[in-house]
């Protein structure tokens, strides 16, 4: 009985509560306003929005507790110049999985080059698909992640192995803890960020998926240098990408433009969202 518990649920008006209240409306419009596509892939559904109409494309990569709809402020904010496709992720638990997925669905949409945007996994899954696909791509932002290492599976072995043993609301509990704790301070105690992440894992994301995420982040791939240009953002203040990942990034990617945000976490984009978009967009231009 202890395993089956069930994660709590939580109303949408109780956890943004908290937050401004043209960002909440502004937010359940995306939602309401953008209805979901789906393409089955290998038996997985992906789900994913396209917002726009202009003659070039952004592909928005979310994070490990992210979905399509945290991009809402990019999105609308880059609609009228831009066609935007942002993608939540099936339990796809590698990195080839996540290929064949994202590009099913850029295929299906008929495009064959875009800029992409991506962030923490999401990041880390742009580069290893501009390092398969390098002619499918105009730009690449990689903001607030990683290159490949042996540093995150090493310091998680044994987290990762207690993940998998624990049940479904007990995982979930782990990882608002650590949003609470660890995430959300170094946001400025944003409550957008707050809410948003905490809604995540009151059910729109699930042990299975959190664990398939993490399978991603720590399978390595060779890095080749790619005529594609290459803004990183990262953060000073970043909790979940230390120092020293953030300094092998920039390495890698010699040529690069780099933004460093002085404080603001590991979600810029939430929490300091006009900021994060003129970037995309003077970038991208």
């Amino acid at each position: 009985m202890f395993y089956l518990i069930p994660v709590p649920q939580v109303p949408f008006e109780q956890l943004y509560a908290g937050v401004d209240r043209t960002k909440v409306q502004e937010l359940k419009a995306f939602r309401e306003a953008y209805p979901l596509r789906i393409l089955k892939v290998n038996g997985q559904e992906w789900r994913y929005v396209v917002v726009g109409e202009g003659k070039h494309t952004i592909l928005f990569l979310h994070g490990m507790t992210g979905a399509y709809d945290i991009w809402f402020h990019q999105i609308n904010a880059l609609r009228s110049e831009y066609r935007l496709i942002a993608v939540t992720y099936p339990a796809a638990s590698s990195l080839k999985s996540m290929d064949t997925g994202i590009s099913g669905i850029l295929d299906r949409e008929g495009i064959k080059r875009c800029a992409v945007v991506g962030s923490s996994l999401g990041g880390y899954v742009a580069q290893y698909l501009i390092q398969k696909h390098p002619h499918k791509f105009t730009h690449a932002v990689f903001a607030n992640t990683f290159p490949p290492n042996e540093v995150i599976e090493r310091e998680n072995r044994t987290r990762a192995i207690l993940l998998r043993w624990l049940p479904n609301w007990l995982v979930m509990r782990v990882v608002r803890q650590n949003v609470e704790q660890v995430v959300v301070p170094a946001s400025g105690s944003d409550p957008l960020t707050h809410a948003f992440l905490l809604e995540m894992t009151y059910g729109r994301m699930n042990k299975t998926l959190f664990l398939a995420r993490y399978q991603c982040i720590v399978e390595q791939f060779p890095v080749q240098p790619v005529p594609v240009p290459v803004l990183i953002i990262e953060s000073v203040n970043d909790p979940l990408v230390q120092p020293a990942l953030r300094e092998r990034l920039r390495a890698l990617y010699v040529g690069a433009r780099v933004h460093t945000f002085s404080d603001a976490g590991h979600f810029p984009y939430l929490n300091k969202p006009d900021e994060f978009t003129r970037l995309i967009r003077e970038f991208v231009r």
